[in-house]
């Protein structure tokens, strides 16, 4: 019996040296309070009918008159609720993904929310003119698919390129450079809408989005933000170049004397990041249905919180791909949950700021621990006999 408690404490300690690990601890918990304190709600009954379309159920009651049918469901922990959350956190977890990979790197990009917006109305403006209604309405199912897929993430991509590229040929911090494009690219969106809504896609773009597996289901942001988050992890845990984007972001003047071509490795996050960025737009479009300038407002403050509770330091050097989707997913469970509550919606930013500070603080925290643990050992070492 002793040697398999002694398995079990090992794998315990193992598994809890991971940040991921603590992140899930958290979603299980705020799972849990939201179930227990979120009430339940009336859910009404849907059926097929003879031509395929969903309809509601109703029922005669006594008077005679016709009532919808209802159900009584946990008003968290139902399956609606939880496709709901998946889709509405692969918005911000999908960009997280690549602010994460900057961060690593020691860089930051504020522009993401921008650049979001500005791939939207690219998008946008495309698919608006392949609309049966519009110019081109005669465009196929595949072609107006890859054309607003290709608007959106080419878009993006090149916004990014643009990034890397500033901040590579004119050596400036990249909080500067993003803040500056922050405000271009939402400006130049600005310009090519008039600040007007840009919408009339072809439904097959909006019905491959929206595709549903069952009742309502629908699964394509999930399973994009899957891909994403796996692709992440391979790229950074995998790759040569992932683990230069560690090296950078712990020590830049030490991976340049290893010959690590910092340069290169600082322009291909940047345009890893707006590239997810354009992921996102394409799902935003399909959603949504329009785009403008002001799509993605306030998202930058969001995207590195997500990052950031994901465990990716600031200093750079540390943070994971799966640790940006949990992050991202806790975040949008407390704007779930602060709804659920029916706390005051007015308190949502405080409450997200409050969460980002104290992971910072716990970050600082681990890393004093780390650096004193190392300080004992490495005391140790030198007190030995030679």
């Amino acid at each position: 019996m002793a040697p398999k408690i002694t398995e079990v404490n090992r794998f315990l300690t193992t598994l809890f040296r991971y940040q991921e690990a603590g992140l899930v601890g958290v979603i299980i918990f705020l799972g849990l309070l939201l179930t227990v304190f979120g009430g339940s709600v009336k859910v009404p009954v849907f059926q097929t009918n003879a031509d395929g379309l969903r309809e509601r159920v109703f029922f005669t009651n006594a008077q005679g008159e016709q009532e919808p049918v209802t159900v009584t469901r946990n008003t968290f922990l139902n399956a609606k609720n939880l496709t709901q959350l998946a889709k509405d956190t692969s918005f911000i977890a999908i960009m997280a993904v690549g602010a994460t990979i900057v961060i690593i790197s020691g860089g930051i990009d504020l522009s993401v929310g921008a650049i979001y917006a500005l791939a939207s109305v690219v998008g946008a403006m495309v698919l608006h003119q392949v609309n049966p209604d519009g110019m081109r309405g005669q465009t196929s199912t595949l072609l107006t698919v890859a054309l607003g897929l290709t608007a959106c993430v080419g878009t993006a991509t090149l916004c990014g390129l643009l990034n890397g590229g500033m901040i590579v040929a004119l050596k400036v911090h990249p909080f500067i450079i993003t803040l500056g494009t922050m405000a271009i690219f939402r400006g130049i969106a600005f310009v090519l809408t008039n600040g007007q809504s840009i919408g009339g896609f072809p439904e097959v773009f909006r019905n491959s989005v929206q595709w549903e597996l069952g009742e309502g289901l629908s699964i394509v942001p999930l399973l994009l933000t899957v891909a994403v988050g796996v692709v992440g992890t391979v790229f950074l845990v995998q790759l040569a170049v992932g683990r230069r984007v560690y090296a950078i972001g712990g020590n830049e003047l030490a991976s340049r004397f290893s010959g690590i071509r910092v340069e290169r490795v600082k322009l291909a996050v940047f345009v890893i990041s707006g590239f997810v960025a354009g992921l996102s737009a394409v799902l935003s479009l399909g959603y949504y249905g329009a785009a403008t300038s002001g799509d993605g407002q306030g998202y930058e403050l969001n995207v590195i919180a997500a990052a950031v509770i994901g465990g990716a330091s600031l200093a750079g050097g540390k943070g994971t791909a799966l640790g940006a989707i949990l992050g991202a997913l806790i975040i949008q469970m407390i704007s779930s949950g602060i709804v659920i509550l029916r706390i005051d919606q007015n308190y949502s930013q405080i409450i997200i700021g409050a969460v980002v500070i104290i992971a910072v603080v716990l970050d600082r925290i681990n890393a004093w621990r780390e650096s004193k643990r190392l300080s004992h050992h490495a005391r140790g070492l030198s007190s030995e006999p030679t």
